[in-house]
């Protein structure tokens, strides 16, 4: 029978048509509740990111030439001393421009005085720090990460070991950060061996061996709290992340670009390096660049293991005297504590009492960060397109 109606005149067989109003009333209700929480979740991220950059953005910016405020780049996170002169006139300086003051006005009685911690100077330690662990991060994690998962789709065979490796690389990424610090305060800066002499060994018993002749020791005594720690543990952070996205760019080259090539006669590697990394590599470095994005942010990780609230000094400018050699110099460099900016946020927004003195630092700081997670985010946008421009099949 067909269906001849009003709204079907010819009487044309519609399976999908909706059979009644109420129907249609549901269809339109979910459609218009969809709708609406998108643009609910859009206005609460504009509102987020607009109070941010409306009070981070004159902190950053100046309306005079070079209208950059270069200072917060350029210093590293101060006490802000706030106080008040017998002749009524309110000062907000960084700690150590407020000594200078005091040396250079001996005269001028100081009547109200208070401060507060990391609010003054600038983000210049938290940047170099940053800076630092992402690059240490990105070496270990891109190397590791990008091998494992070329292994995994060319070299393995299929069965159980194989496919339990896989759900434990998926079951890894979904570990909260907090238990991936945890696990780098235990085993890099606790527990990984070092080798070292009788004057800096920290451990006895079966965790300290002596390396006879030498008068070292090779100790399990970890390395402690440094960017070389915290750079490790932010890299098997994001290795699960990253050998995953790489597998599944290894798996969309089609089969027969392996099977030409071998059939060619090139060897496996050959195959691999010609026939489909070039293709597989876009979407390998825009996974790659956003794990890295993300580790960037990660706070609980070098918390545990790299980071410091307060440093006088840049890592370069704090080596140690002792080591002689190019390897001691090196190892001492990264065996330093650091600041990173997502603990110097978490510092002045979280544990110091929000006023008007400290909200510069703390939208300031928050404002730069997300500038600069954006234009990783950006970068990795243009690399993809960049490359995929150059391979096509």
């Amino acid at each position: 029978m067909h269906d001849i109606s009003k709204d079907n005149p010819l009487g044309v067989s519609r399976p999908f048509a909706p059979k009644s109003q109420k129907r249609k009333k549901i269809d339109l209700s979910t459609f218009w509740a969809f709708r609406i929480a998108t643009y609910s979740i859009l206005l609460c991220a504009a509102y987020i990111f607009g109070d941010i950059v409306i009070k981070g953005a004159p902190v950053v910016f100046k309306a005079s030439a070079p209208f950059v405020n270069t200072e917060f780049f350029t210093r590293s996170p101060e006490t802000l001393v706030v106080f008040e002169t017998d002749n009524g006139t309110e000062r907000k300086l960084a700690f150590s421009d407020y000594m200078q003051w005091k040396k250079d006005n001996p005269d001028l009685e100081i009547v109200k005085e208070h401060t507060h911690s990391y609010s003054g100077g600038g983000i210049l330690g938290p940047l170099v720090g940053t800076a630092l662990l992402t690059v240490i991060c990105i070496v270990i994690a891109l190397l590791i990460g990008q091998a494992t998962a070329i292994y995994l789709n060319e070299y393995s065979s299929k069965g159980g070991f194989i496919d339990a490796i896989r759900l434990a690389i998926m079951n890894l990424a979904g570990v909260p950060s907090v238990v991936f610090g945890l696990f780098g305060l235990g085993l890099f800066c606790l527990f990984f061996p070092v080798l070292t002499n009788a004057e800096n060994l920290r451990v006895d018993g079966w965790r300290a061996i002596q390396l006879f002749g030498t008068g070292k020791y090779l100790a399990f005594q970890g390395w402690g709290t440094c960017m070389l720690a915290g750079g490790c543990t932010l890299a098997v952070m994001v290795l699960p992340v990253i050998i995953t996205a790489c597998e599944e760019s290894l798996k969309a080259i089609p089969m027969g670009f392996r099977e030409a090539s071998l059939a060619l006669g090139a060897t496996k590697w050959q195959t691999i390096s010609k026939s489909v990394l070039p293709y597989a590599f876009p979407g390998m470095l825009t996974a790659s660049v956003l794990g890295i994005t993300r580790v960037a942010g990660e706070t609980a990780p070098i918390m545990f293991t790299a980071a410091l609230a307060h440093k006088d000094k840049l890592p370069w400018q704090d080596l140690s005297e002792t080591a002689n050699s190019a390897f001691g110099q090196v190892f001492s460099f990264f065996s330093q504590s650091v600041q990173a900016m997502p603990y110097h946020i978490y510092t002045v927004a979280a544990r110091i009492p929000q006023s008007e003195y400290t909200e510069p630092m703390q939208y300031g700081s928050v404002f730069v960060f997300m500038v600069l997670v954006m234009c990783l985010a950006a970068l990795s946008v243009f690399l993809r397109i960049h490359y995929r421009k150059k391979v096509s099949w």
